[in-house]
């Protein structure tokens, strides 16, 4: 089975042909693990399985995603321009601009740039679920969106949280310096706690000035990542929302910047890049 492998900013996907793969969800959820495993895989945060839409007239791809822990993913920023990536490098799409159908619903990119194998695209996002029924959180008190500095019980601790959904589930807290925040911790706690039906990811986040934030990421059903794209949308969103910064807002991640802009009420777009690495063959596929 033939992969190509990209990352945005050091989160690392695996693109590979949905035809090649099967088509049944729980084997594509194991296939997911083994491909995803870092020493007897071929090593990644999460996979994307594209495939060409037939009488689609609103996407030319469609796209499942999937955690390296095998679960679903909704949606994921980096992992979309990704598979972008790899459609415009390998020619299996031309022209600047593409539709993948995904999860989450249509997301639309545009290429911005190309330089050697990185590709940044601005993307679509879609507009940030708000309403926790929809993010899905389970509240104590019924209360209506934006849920902004929640008081989220952890055993004997409580932690300040914000609630959004970028298709997919996000909790967002807030640090003076997130480098001595405790992610590691604080990351799978919350990831699994009670409250969050579905898990969640989360954000951890340094308001650096009125447009620039920094942010690391716990992410569901992977760990710690050095990235991510929805993540670091509602990064922004929760910071705009508390009235911390305004739009536009760079994202500093670990290996680089993203870019979001977002008018309360109506579409996010993120712009970034993402780089081809290697393309290969899995030759274990089907062992």
């Amino acid at each position: 089975m033939d992969f190509a492998k990209l990352h945005g900013l050091g989160n690392d996907f695996l693109v590979i042909n949905a035809g090649e793969a099967g088509n049944e969800g729980h084997s594509l959820a194991a296939l997911a693990r083994r491909l995803c495993d870092r020493h007897c895989g071929v090593g990644a945060d999460g996979i994307v399985f594209y495939q060409p839409t037939v009488g689609d007239a609103c996407a030319e791809f469609s796209a499942l995603i999937f955690n390296a822990d095998g679960s679903r993913a909704e949606m994921s920023g980096n992992g979309v321009r990704c598979a972008a990536a790899f459609l415009v490098h390998s020619r299996a799409h031309t022209g600047s601009n593409l539709r993948i159908r995904t999860v989450s619903g249509i997301r639309s990119l545009s290429l911005q740039s190309h330089d050697a194998l990185i590709y940044r695209f601005r993307c679509s996002m879609g507009v940030p679920i708000l309403e926790p029924e929809k993010i899905p959180v389970l509240l104590e008190k019924t209360m209506e969106g934006p849920v902004l500095d929640y008081p989220l019980r952890m055993g004997s601790e409580t932690i300040r949280v914000s609630l959004s959904s970028m298709g997919n589930p996000h909790c967002s807290t807030f640090w003076p310096d997130i480098d001595q925040a405790p992610l590691e911790k604080t990351g799978p706690q919350l990831e699994s706690h009670s409250q969050f039906p579905k898990r969640t990811n989360v954000e951890f986040i340094q308001v650096l000035d009125r447009h620039r934030i920094r942010v690391r990421f716990w992410e569901r059903g992977v760990g710690a990542t050095l990235s991510s794209g929805t993540g670091s949308s509602a990064a922004a969103v929760a910071s705009i929302l508390k009235g911390l910064v305004q739009t536009p807002v760079t994202v500093e991640t670990g290996l680089g910047s993203l870019e979001v802009g977002w008018e309360q009420g109506k579409e996010l777009f993120l712009t970034g890049p993402a780089e081809y690495i290697c393309s290969g063959t899995y030759a274990a596929a089907n062992n």
